[in-house]
Formats: C-alpha cells, structure tokens, sequence
C-alpha cells in the first residue's frame, strides 16, 4: 500500500468545496453544531442558501462564532443550548427554532460522543450516556421535526417534500468496534430507526436518510491523525488514502437534503473513502 500523507500535509486530491443555493426559504437545524462535523454542516446548508439553528452544549461561544459566519454569508442564524438526550430541552429547542424561522424544513440529528471501555469493564453509566446522546437523542430530534412537518404542511413552492431529516451515523453501523460496543450499537440502532422512520413518513413527502462518516479530520478523534505515524496507521484502513475532512460531508449533506435527492429515502450513504470495503482483505485475506 502506498504511504499516506502525514497529517501536515493538505490533501491535494479533495475537491474544492462547491455549494448550488439549493436550500434557500429552508430553515435548517443541526445538532451538535458547535464543532467537527456538525459545525461543517451547520455552514454548509448555510452556503447552499438555508438559514440555520446552532445546537450546542456547554461553551457558547464556538456555537455563537458559527452562527456570526452563517450570518456573514447572508443568512440567519440562531444558537441554542439544548442537550438533545432530554426531551424537554428538545421540545424547548424546537420551540425557539420555530418562534424564530417560522418553520424548520431540515433537521439534522448529528450530536454524539464516545465514552469507550473494554466491554466487561464498561459501566451502566457509560452505556447509558452514549445511547441516550447518540440514539435517544436521534430520536427525539427526529420526532420534534417529523411533528412539525405535519402540521406546517406541504409547501411545494419551496421543496417538493414536506420535510427532511437526515441522522449522522458513521461506518461502525456496519463495521463491529471492539471496545466501543456501546458506540457501535448506537449507530447500528440509527440505521434501523431512520429506515423504520422512513418507510412510515414516506407517504407523507417526509424523507428520511443517514450519512455514515469514517475518519474524518475532527477533534473526537485528533489522536488518529495528529502525527505522521498515527495517520499512515489509519492509512491501512482507508483505500482511497486520505483522511476526509469536514466539508466531505458537509457538501454531501447539502446535496442529500436538497430537491436535488427528492426520490431517496431510507438509505445510508457511506462517506468513507472506502473503508466499508474491509480494505485488509484486498489481497485476498
């Protein structure tokens, strides 16, 4: 296999960001949105024409500085804290977002966490944590918006469907993850949960679809990039030989939630740089 990259190296073979203005008159909000991957998002329906809500937790102001760039590229922007594991904050969350954009036409579930520990050293708290952000949280973001279509309604001058929703997955849906058990089942339960949503809203033009990331250059896990040795290592399990980065998804996302993709739902896309195709077996195994 060939060397990777170190990490202080630009990926030369990423595309250059591009954006249509596909989601303009389309409020958006997106969970997790003060860093990493939701952060990328959060900006990137912005650039596709969308007015966005910032979920954060925590620290305000990586959330605030976010929504001060959305506003910097012509659009609005509202931070909300709200810990998406309780319902009321939820509620709560949705509540503002409306009162503020009038509607929500997508709603992004990407807020998550890892709390790992080898399995029979992991505790209740641990798993509760991780289902209750990871999975919980999808759910009662999702249930919120699919809520809120319904009674908003059509509106067919502004998008062909009634509403989106798209859930941040990741590969461990499909790849098993020792020592991370907890992790891995949440993701595998978003699969089932967006495809179950899916089949039941569909008659309603509600469309329901998941992005799965691999490694993607993000703070959750800078120790898997953060220096040469590390990055080649996890080179072994990438085919197409560099890490992606955040705007991988986010323009992914973008395009998923436009008209653009009106006929899919239910479905997962793999944003990995192959590392679904279990890259050790090709040299035969």
């Amino acid at each position: 296999m060939a060397e990777a990259k170190p990490d202080n190296q630009p990926n030369t073979g990423s595309p250059q960001p591009q954006y249509l203005q596909a989601l303009t008159g389309q409020p958006a909000l997106v969970t997790g949105a003060s860093s990493g991957i939701g952060k990328a998002t959060a900006l990137g329906l912005a650039k596709a024409g969308a007015d966005v809500v910032v979920n954060y937790i925590g620290n305000p102001a990586p959330a605030e500085d976010i929504a001060h760039a959305i506003e910097a590229l012509g659009r609005r922007a509202l931070a909300i804290e709200a810990d998406v594991s309780k319902e009321d904050d939820v509620e709560r969350m949705f509540a503002q977002a409306i009162q503020h954009f009038g509607t929500l036409h997508i709603a992004v579930s990407n807020a998550g966490l890892q709390a790992d520990a080898p399995f029979d050293e992991m505790t209740l708290e641990q798993w509760n944590k991780v289902i209750g952000v990871n999975l919980t949280g999808q759910f009662l973001t999702a249930r919120a918006a699919v809520r809120e279509f319904k009674r908003r309604g059509p509106k067919p001058d502004i998008s062909v469907a009634t509403g989106k929703l798209l859930c941040t997955s990741s590969v461990h849906q499909e790849i098993p993850w020792a020592g991370h058990v907890n992790y891995a089942t949440s993701k595998g339960g978003i699969n089932m949960m967006m495809r179950s949503i899916a089949q039941e809203v569909a008659p309603l033009r509600i469309r329901a679809n998941a992005i799965a990331p691999g490694a993607i250059r993000t703070p959750i896990n800078r120790a898997a990039w953060d220096t040469p040795e590390a990055y080649n290592k996890l080179m072994e399990l990438v085919p197409y030989l560099r890490i992606g980065e955040p705007d991988d998804i986010a323009r992914a996302a973008a395009w998923l939630v436009s008209d653009a993709a009106d006929y899919i739902t239910g479905a997962t896309l793999y944003i990995d740089g192959g590392m679904t195709l279990y890259p050790g077996f090709a040299t035969g195994g």
